[in-house]
């Protein structure tokens, strides 16, 4: 038998001397239950709350000053707050305060950061509920609620809100997104088997779905495919352009109604008199969209799912979402509103004109330059009062307008593309015949719209020669006899 000569101890530190204690942080200092909600003017409201955001040192901040990494990293407070903020103590390092605004950021930092938060209100519409059984939750999501706590949102979020209303230690899983700004369909898995294998589904493109948008103009009654690539210009404020180089995005269009403006001249009336003066005809001269007479209602199949897709590709075939703030707004893209436009050539532009509003100016959509509804628009429209918050000396936002509170597109159809289950919602409001005019109140030929996807999504669009082909051209007049480009709706610049 062999033996193992054993050494004598020695002594040796405990294991606490030798590995360096984790940081100290700060915790929030009140999770408050029930969440300190309140409805007014068909609002859902929050009370003010101290709360704090704990954060590691990012890569990118290593070796950077303190003040440095939050005047030009957050964009909801001016510099001079957090300088404060670092001053008196409220921004501290590894739960200690910090001797200068410059001290440097290292790598295994904790930054904590202590404030009183003001959320934005959210429309009091309640969640609807398309369906429920055990395992999952189907939900109409309101329009301008987000889904998860972001940004200036925390407890006016999907999640908390239904959390709010099912007990605090129910816990909502989210199985597909939508934007802060759209309605529609959502699924909220009960335990986490189920939301797993319903977001696998969905990854892997096992799940058609539906949306219905309401755009400006006469949108074409043909069916029309747009591949336009799509590429994130600016992350800090997810703005999304058409772009060559982007990655590849495809979706199917289908008018639904067209509904001309009332003041539209249909021939059957004499011609309607022009009473703009010189100056308001050579202001509309330079206003394109001013000449597309009234809405169109428009299903919308995507066939991937970029973000901002179905935004994105409106805009470039020159019918946007008609109260889109970003991509319907001539303040931001100009005169065109970037119809037909995936150059790069104005993008510094775009994203300087965006980040300024919503400060001194008004995020307005171009639907709002209307003459009857802008002053009124402006004036509801949410932007810094000039007040501050007695407690904290935050700027103060006033309320935003009912048209703030979302975007003419709605998430309408979700099916399963096995066929085992399908989810779908009314139209919207929005989406219906104006009073006195006919039009259709439900969609009809889903199934057909469905089929027709399908098999655009088995084309290899963008090969050179195929359809798509070097410049993108768009799918028009598409049927079961023939899938193939015809004339480009939009010439591009240069």
């Amino acid at each position: 038998m062999a033996l193992t000569v054993m050494q004598e101890a020695t002594n040796t530190p405990e294991l606490a001397d030798v590995l360096t204690p984790p940081p100290a942080v700060v915790t929030t200092p009140c999770d408050p239950w029930p969440r300190p909600y309140y409805l007014e003017d068909d609002l859902r409201k929050v009370y003010p709350y101290h709360y704090t955001y704990n954060t590691y040192c990012k890569e990118r901040w290593r070796g950077r000053e303190l003040l440095d990494i939050f005047a030009t990293e957050f964009r909801d407070r001016p510099a001079e707050y957090y300088k404060d903020a670092i001053e008196c103590g409220k921004v501290v390092i590894n739960g200690q305060a910090v001797p200068s605004i410059h001290s440097i950021v290292k790598n295994g930092d904790v930054i904590s950061h202590t404030l009183h938060r003001h959320e934005p209100p959210v429309t009091a519409q309640p969640i609807g509920i398309v369906h429920e059984d055990n395992d999952m939750i189907v939900i109409n999501k309101p329009a301008g609620v987000p889904v998860h706590p972001a940004g200036r949102y925390n407890y006016n979020s999907i999640v908390e809100i239904m959390r709010a209303e099912r007990g605090y230690q129910w816990n909502p899983l989210p199985c597909n997104r939508l934007d802060r700004l759209t309605s529609g369909v959502m699924f909220i898995g009960k335990h986490a088997k189920a939301a797993e294998k319903l977001s696998v589904q969905i990854q892997e493109r096992n799940v058609k779905k539906e949306y219905i948008a309401r755009v400006i103009g006469e949108f074409p009654e043909e069916d029309i495919v747009c591949d336009q690539p799509i590429m994130q210009i600016s992350p800090k404020l997810g703005l999304n352009r058409a772009r060559a180089s982007g990655k590849d995005a495809r979706t199917l269009f289908k008018r639904l109604a067209y509904y001309p403006s009332r003041s539209r001249n249909t021939g059957d009336s004499p011609p309607l008199e022009d009473t703009r003066t010189e100056k308001e005809k050579l202001r509309d001269s330079y206003r394109p969209w001013k000449a597309k007479s009234g809405y169109s209602i428009v299903r919308c199949l995507p066939l991937t799912g970029r973000t901002h897709q179905l935004r994105v590709h409106l805009q470039y075939l020159g019918h946007p979402i008609a109260n889109d703030p970003i991509y319907c707004n001539q303040r931001v893209f100009g005169p065109t509103l970037a119809a037909g436009d995936s150059s790069s050539s104005a993008d510094e532009d775009i994203i300087s004109r965006l980040s300024k509003m919503g400060k001194s100016e008004v995020a307005e959509a171009m639907a709002y330059h209307d003459e009857m509804m802008e002053d009124y628009n402006k004036k509801k429209a949410e932007k810094m009062t000039g007040e501050l918050c007695d407690v904290c000396q935050t700027p103060l936002y006033s309320d935003p307008g009912v048209h703030e509170l979302g975007i003419y597109l709605h998430a309408k159809r979700y099916a399963c593309a096995d066929g085992k289950w399908a989810y779908e919602t009314e139209l919207p409001a929005w989406a219906l015949p104006p009073e006195g005019v006919e039009g259709p109140w439900e969609v009809l030929g889903k199934e057909d719209l469905v089929g027709l996807a399908e098999r655009v999504e088995g084309l290899d669009i963008g090969e050179e020669g195929g359809i798509g082909g070097k410049e993108r051209e768009l799918v028009r007049g598409i049927d079961d006899r023939q899938i193939g480009p015809s004339k480009v709706l939009w010439v591009m610049p240069g």
